[in-house]
């Protein structure tokens, strides 16, 4: 009940349906009543119409009564709902006090018209008429079968409404449920946006009453959108501008090398050289990560995978053979897939960077490329440590590092490459490359196929 009451509290939809079909009931229950009275006195009325034609029938055939004995058994007569017709004087000839006999002990004294009272303890509804030869008549019926008829009358004509309500509340519903849609529709495509999505919603085709709150929304999105616009272009501004000091300190550096100095000094000058060179590939990435998160098109073409495998082995291939590490690409079939060759390259580059430093010394690391459902799956695994289960969804976080690695990098790699495969429509995920020993990274890239692509 609770649950209900709060669903109530929350649910516009909920109180309009509930409202209207509460509104509904009680016209219903109005409309209902006054049906069935209206229904039940107009069949009361027709009723005293057949007494008056009775009456007439028997004035213009210029009847003469007489009466049955008591002992006389007529066909198909029905004493609640038989029709009797007397003279009036004949009421205080009858036998009996009783109703079951003819003619019944009506008072002689009543008046002409229509009139209801008790005969032998039954309520009878009662015309008097007095004829063009002065006879005055009765004509009597009572009044429990006249009863009994009207409401069966005002219950037949009431149930084609009673069947008609249930319906009207059904279409009720779903009438509120198919206003209430396009809100539902607008929600679920907001849900699966891409974060990077934050283009205005369409909101010429919703109804006025939540077309401002749209329109709020838009508003939003629009400054949210120029908030991580003015962020992305400071740190590209930024990382622009420390790319020509960092040129200048590793030319010192690389001139001051040729100098004459001591063991120690030399020492100090590598460890300087080091970390200039740390600093120049982390402005790089935060450079190419500012261009990824930008949403610039890029060209697309069909890349072969294997053919930007080769080029990262050229590029880092001395970075592997000065661990002794043996990397290679496993499998002989190729693959195309549709991107821009630089964000395939840029992607690929970051995780065999990744795998050399984290591998030990003389370990493995494998490139592979396979097709799989209808998906181009890129994989790329090391002997390494791995990374834990709770830390998989951390990692693709800017400058994430996990705790107790030893290996100096600027956190970037990941979320370089979930960059990538979130602009191209790509899934990314981290499995460990022995499960049984929990050991080694192997890195996952789903593409949708060129033939997938081109069919859509």
């Amino acid at each position: 009940m609770d649950g209900f009451k709060k669903r109530l509290s929350e649910s516009v939809q909920l109180r309009l349906s509930i409202a209207l079909s509460a509104a509904v009931l009680i016209v219903a229950l109005l409309a209902g009543v006054f049906a069935y009275v209206s229904a039940f006195d107009e069949a009361l009325e027709m009723q005293d119409n057949t007494l008056r034609q009775v009456a007439a029938l028997f004035e213009r055939q210029q009847m003469t009564l007489g009466y049955p004995a008591p002992d006389q058994v007529v066909a198909d007569d029905n004493e609640e709902s038989r029709v009797v017709i007397q003279y009036l004087a004949d009421g205080a000839k009858a036998a009996t006090d009783s109703d079951a006999d003819t003619p019944l002990p009506l008072p002689t004294s009543l008046v002409d018209g229509l009139s209801t009272l008790m005969v032998g303890g039954e309520p009878f509804r009662v015309l008097v008429k007095t004829t063009n030869r002065g006879e005055r008549i009765a004509v009597a019926q009572e009044t429990g079968a006249r009863d009994k008829d009207a409401r069966e009358s005002a219950w037949r004509g009431l149930l084609p409404f009673l069947i008609l309500f249930p319906v009207l509340l059904l279409v009720l519903a779903d009438l509120v449920r198919k206003l209430f849609r396009p809100i539902a529709v607008l929600a679920a495509e907001i849900d699966l946006r891409d974060e990077q999505e934050l283009h205005p919603i369409d909101e010429r085709h919703l109804p006025t009453e939540v077309r401002p709150f749209v329109l709020a929304i838009n508003r939003l999105l629009a400054r949210v959108t120029q908030s991580m616009t003015a962020q992305r272009r400071f740190v590209a501004d930024a990382a622009h501008e420390l790319r020509s000091p960092m040129a200048a300190l590793s030319l010192q550096a690389e001139r001051l090398a040729s100098a004459e100095m001591s063991s120690v000094a030399q020492e100090r000058l590598r460890l300087l050289r080091r970390g200039i060179e740390r600093g120049r590939k982390l402005i790089d990435q935060l450079l190419r990560l500012a261009s990824v998160q930008s949403g610039t098109s890029a060209r697309i073409s069909r890349v072969s995978v294997h053919g930007v495998y080769r080029q990262v082995l050229e590029d880092l291939l001395p970075l592997a053979e000065d661990k002794a590490i043996d990397i290679g690409v496993e499998g002989g079939e190729d693959e195309q897939v549709l991107i821009s060759e630089e964000d395939l390259l840029t992607l690929v580059k970051n995780l065999v960077d990744n795998a050399i430093r984290y591998t030990p010394q003389g370990g493995r690391v494998d490139l592979s490329v396979a097709r799989v459902q209808g998906k181009v799956l890129l994989r790329v695994s090391d002997s390494g440590p791995g990374i834990a289960q709770a830390e998989r969804e951390r990692v693709f976080d800017p400058f994430h590092r996990c705790l107790g690695t030893e290996k100096v990098g600027s956190g970037l790699g990941l979320s370089i490459v979930k960059a990538i495969a979130d602009r191209h429509a790509a899934r990314v995920w981290l499995d460990y490359t022995d499960e049984q020993a929990r050991s080694g990274l192997c890195v996952s890239v789903a593409f949708a196929s060129v033939e997938v692509l081109q069919e859509g």
